[in-house]
């Protein structure tokens, strides 16, 4: 912060004329903004006066990546955007009933008036609404078209039983899982494809386009590829017609107008994001001010780093042990993209999904370094503990650590599959992975501490499979398999695993939601000797309306916050249950009791019979040390249809909007305290924008990925 001084607001001869007929009202809006030498701050008017809950938007491409601020104005439309470094600024109105003001070039320590332009019809207005606005546009399948008869009958999977469960697929176990569906780019058909007599045909060619047509088309076929086809393409014809959405968003509004947002770009614009790590989550301390890392999946084995002092971003190469490690150029691609051709632009071969970091401030990937199939010492046959009790034939994913001090890497083979990891709160400093998806239907772990100090990659780690105590006897012992017949005498091995892991900070549990429909939370407790043999699981299944799990964490009082494909949040708390063993917890529906609800912002979707929005959130994070502004324990989700961090404070959503450029859609995020003395401005949530097409954003091709700081300040013009 510069040396502080207070700068005054002029107005124009012809706005000053405005003031003397001005109601009271309106001359308060004319007061002062006081600025430091590093902000921009000033008055939003439009024609009625002060426009409050706008935003106002600074960027500059003069650093060495590019550099984007935003607040919202006051009731008073008044506002300041803190902290800027020295460059030179464009400076813009966005908001909600409007169209972008003209761009003002400006700098820090300078006020700046802005006009409000008023939308010229309701059209104009609808193309800065969030995706989820355009999205919940979608005619879905009513209730009584199912179950799917299949394609010769109704065009529906006959798998899909029931609305609820098409719309999981629809929504956060299928399409929206990778990207945005609403933006501009998916809401109309690109001119590249070529002319079509419809929308269903245009669609037909869109999913069959670029390194993902394998999984859109699969995505497509577990819906129903005719019936779904004809959704989405009559959707598409009503949007090119001119029809806008019936719904329209709310300006921010009380503590949503007090957000700094700060949006630098890294990474290229041939790759994607998958997560970011800022620090270690158990201690939101470690690392202040220190290097930020990102994941990039499929798209590159070239993760990005940025230094937030420096404002520098950079890349490393991250390696494989085994050079026939699978490239992801060896995906098929059935059709052009409309935006690179024929061009291959993802060539992954370590598939880096999931990070954090450690106390040490070194980050933990969950990377693939070698083929498929696991070493003997995983299988059957093999003297491994774990291998004895569940041996496992291959792992997509095992975990690399960068050590950014030496900056060397550190590959461990595990037997388990990773997808996403997380520490522990014991003294081995275990590290816990997910599977992703059930197949495996085990939960591995790595005994860090043991790790460091003998470098037994293999001794170091274990896994177990999930045994529910289905006998009552409070220990696990002999079991059935999820094949064979039940036996209440015995216990039961269920064929789930943790998609998102979370370990609880209070009891060494660990816990994580479980991929299916509607899908389950699941508990494990590793905490009695020889956890591989002696580990007890707990499912709870997720009950109607709710459904559609995807990434999970807990809270400091073992509350788990979950985000929904039915378009809520959702709390479970175990100490709600009646019963926690024998033969009633089976199939996990024992505990409804433990539930709680909270429908997400935003509107439902056309013909959805269900209580939640069109938001298909891809992960709940809780804010466990206050790291955003809102105070402790509070579950933030992705706003991923909303275009937004969304938060739940005393049972009310709190929706923070990126405004720009539009399309933000994180995957994760990582709060940390850079400055415990500083206040608001000595800490901040970051999330990397994580939608695998960067170039369906605002500004196209050639958009590279985005990393991004969410700031709560105590009012809308402090700085």
């Amino acid at each position: 912060m510069g040396f502080k001084r207070s700068l005054y607001l002029s107005v124009a001869a012809s706005a000053f004329a405005a003031c003397l007929a001005a109601a009271p009202s309106e001359l308060r809006a004319q007061a002062t903004v006081a600025i430091d030498n590093d902000d921009i701050g000033g008055v939003v008017t439009g024609p009625s006066g002060p426009e409050a809950g706008v935003w106002v938007i600074a960027e500059t491409t003069d650093l060495p990546t590019k550099f984007i601020k935003s607040v919202v104005t006051d009731d008073q439309g008044r506002y300041v955007i803190p902290d800027l470094p020295k460059a030179k600024f464009k400076v813009w109105v966005r908001g909600y009933g409007l169209v972008d003001s003209a761009k003002v070039d400006s700098e820090p320590g300078k006020i700046v008036n802005h006009t409000a332009v008023k939308a010229p019809n309701d059209f104009a207005a609808a193309q800065y609404y969030p995706a989820i606005y355009w999205y919940a546009m979608i005619n879905v399948p009513g209730t009584d078209e199912f179950p799917g008869t299949g394609p010769t009958g109704n065009g529906i999977h006959p798998a899909m039983r029931s609305q609820a469960q098409y719309l999981d697929v629809l929504k956060t176990n299928g399409c929206v899982t990778c990207h945005q569906l609403g933006g501009k780019a998916t809401r109309t058909v690109p001119k590249e494809f070529g002319p079509f007599a419809n929308g269903r045909e245009a669609w037909t060619r869109r999913i069959m386009s670029g390194q993902a047509s394998t999984q859109m088309v699969n995505n497509m076929d577990r819906l129903g590829t005719q019936r779904t086809l004809r959704a989405l393409g009559d959707w598409t014809d009503r949007v090119a017609a001119g029809e806008i959405p019936t719904s329209k968003p709310q300006r921010p509004q009380g503590i949503e107008r007090n957000t700094v947002i700060t949006v630098v770009d890294w990474s290229s614009p041939k790759a994607y994001l998958h997560d970011a790590t800022v620090t270690d989550k158990r201690n939101p301390r470690s690392n202040p001010n220190g290097l930020i890392f990102g994941a990039t999946e499929n798209s590159s084995d070239k993760v990005p780093v940025y230094d937030p002092v420096k404002m520098v971003a950079y890349e490393i190469n991250m390696p494989v042990r085994d050079p026939k490690t699978p490239s992801e150029l060896e995906v098929p691609m059935f059709a052009p993209s409309a935006y690179f051709g024929d061009e291959k632009i993802w060539d992954g071969k370590t598939t880096p999904h999931s990070l954090y970091l450690d106390e040490k401030s070194r980050v933990w990937y969950a990377a693939r370094i070698r083929p498929a199939a696991n070493p003997d010492f995983c299988k059957k046959g093999s003297d491994h503990p774990s291998a004895k009790v569940y041996p496992i034939e291959t792992s997509g994913r095992q975990i690399t650590m960068y050590d950014p001090k030496t900056e060397k890497f550190t590959m461990i083979n595990t037997c388990y599959p990773t997808h996403h990891l997380q520490f522990g709160f014991d003294a081995n400093n275990t590290l816990w992975a997910s599977a992703g998806g059930p197949a495996s239907g085990a939960a591995g772990w790595l005994n860090v501490k043991m790790f460091e100090e003998t470098g037994d990659e293999v001794k170091s780690q274990g896994w177990t499979p999930f045994i529910l105590d289905t006998n009552g006897n409070g220990k696990r012992d002999e079991y059935t398999e999820p094949n064979q017949p039940f036996d209440p005498n015995k216990d039961r091995r269920i064929n789930v695993a943790f998609y998102g892991v979370s370990p609880s900070p209070l009891d060494g549990t660990v816990w994580g939601t479980s991929l299916a429909f509607p899908g389950y939370v699941v508990r494990l407790d590793p905490t009695k000797p020889d956890p591989s043999s002696t580990s007890l699981a707990e499912v709870f299944e997720i009950p109607l309306p709710g459904y559609g799990p995807r990434g999970v964490d807990i809270d400091s009082k073992n509350i788990v916050w979950v985000p929904l494909a039915s378009g809520h949040l959702a709390s479970f708390d175990r100490t709600k249950c009646k019963v926690l063993n024998g033969p009633t917890i089976r199939d996990g529906k024992h505990c409804p009791e433990g539930w709680t609800l909270y429908p997400l912002p935003g509107p439902k979707m056309a013909g959805d019979a269900g209580t939640g929005s069109a938001e298909a959130s891809y992960y709940t994070w809780v804010d466990q040390h206050d790291t955003l502004g809102l105070g402790r324990d509070i579950p933030l989700a992705t706003g991923n249809q909303n275009e937004s961090l969304v938060a739940l404070k005393d049972g009310k959503m709190v929706n923070l909007v990126v405004p720009y450029p539009m399309g933000f859609y994180a995957k994760t995020f990582d709060g940390r305290i850079d400055d415990a003395n500083g206040g608001w401005k000595g800490k901040g949530v970051w999330a990397s924008s994580g939608n695998r097409t960067p170039f369906h954003d605002e500004g196209g091709k050639g958009n590279k990925p985005l990393l991004i700081k969410f700031q709560l300040r105590p009012d809308p013009l402090a700085k």
